[in-house]
């Protein structure tokens, strides 16, 4: 998955938006004013842009993650016990890159007040699982 494929995906969450609050160089993707993932690009040792992805996950799977696959590290800027950065640099598999940004996702959208988290349920229903 690449930076546009990822950014795809991002925006096909139901009530994602994309914001730019860090400035031109960094999205932030956000379900009701709650972030769930940042995208931006960084120069790989060859100089070429490559993206950089930052999700949010349970702390005792971010560091399995980080154990598996070496793209996979502590959060950049973030709180590393429940944030990770991915990088992506087609080493962790699509399949695994979209479960990553679902758990993101899921694990905000849980985070939500009661009523809000109901007014979506009752709008997206399974499509927020």
């Amino acid at each position: 998955m690449d930076y546009q494929q990822a950014r795809d995906y991002l925006l096909q969450k139901p009530e994602t938006i994309e914001d730019y609050p860090f400035g031109p160089d960094v999205a932030v993707y956000k379900i009701l004013g709650k972030m769930f993932a940042t995208l931006g690009t960084e120069k790989d040792t060859d100089g070429k842009p490559q993206g950089r992805m930052n999700l949010k996950c349970d702390p005792t799977e971010a560091l399995m993650l980080r154990e598996i696959f070496s793209a996979v590290i502590p959060g950049y800027h973030m709180n590393k016990k429940h944030w990770n950065t991915v990088i992506l640099d087609g080493s962790v598999p699509q399949g695994e890159l979209k479960r990553m940004i679902d758990l993101s996702y899921t694990l905000v959208v849980k985070g939500l007040p009661k009523a809000r988290r109901q007014g979506l349920m009752a709008k997206y229903g399974e499509q927020l699982e």
